[in-house]
């Protein structure tokens, strides 16, 4: 991989105070971590986004939130890439994922949305799903709780004790990611399991 290669890093959630501390909101908090690695603020961005332009882990970055909501995800993605002229094997999403335990993150390249309306809507506008996940573990929900209404909810107060070990994790795994490569990153954080 070319040091000069700039990767655009996406971060899912929804806008605005009220859906800060929600799981849905797992990418933005993910996207925080790393930009404040990175050394950078987030400056609003023509493409309907929050970005930082930077590097981590030797690569050039440019680190993104949409501004929209996430089941309009898409839009701001697609301006994104077209504006920054990033290939989509180049393009790495970071969201919650309620197939995976709180405690775990799994990557992979493509595949379906698992009914993920972030996923969905950037599958759509940039006409492909081959680009790279990096899967949030949120779990699934208690009972007979809508997923709908799960993932709108906050994290409860025992995963928000390990919640910013959890966000550090993630975050560490995207910058073994843009260093190592899908595979290799695939072997580090897949054979660990969610505590």
């Amino acid at each position: 991989m070319d040091d000069g290669e700039l990767w655009l890093v996406v971060g899912l959630g929804n806008p605005g105070p009220r859906y800060a501390g929600n799981r849905h909101n797992a990418g933005f908090m993910v996207l925080d971590a790393l930009a404040a690695r990175a050394g950078g603020r987030f400056k609003a961005h023509r493409a309907r986004a929050e970005v930082v332009e930077g590097r981590l882990a030797g690569r050039r970055v440019v680190l993104a939130k949409p501004r929209s909501y996430m089941n309009e995800s898409g839009g701001p993605v697609a301006g994104l890439r077209n504006f920054f002229k990033v290939p989509v094997e180049r393009i790495v999403v970071v969201h919650d994922e309620l197939d995976i335990p709180f405690g775990a993150v799994r990557l992979k390249r493509g595949g379906g949305t698992g009914g993920h309306n972030g996923l969905r809507s950037i599958t759509k506008s940039l006409g492909t799903a081959e680009f790279l996940r990096v899967r949030f573990g949120i779990g699934r929900p208690p009972g007979r709780t809508d997923p709908a209404t799960f993932v709108l909810q906050d994290f409860s107060a025992a995963e928000r004790k390990e919640l910013d070990l959890q966000v550090e994790l993630v975050a560490d795994a995207v910058e073994h990611l843009l260093a190592k490569g899908l595979e290799a990153t695939q072997n580090v954080y897949h054979s660990r399991s969610a505590s």
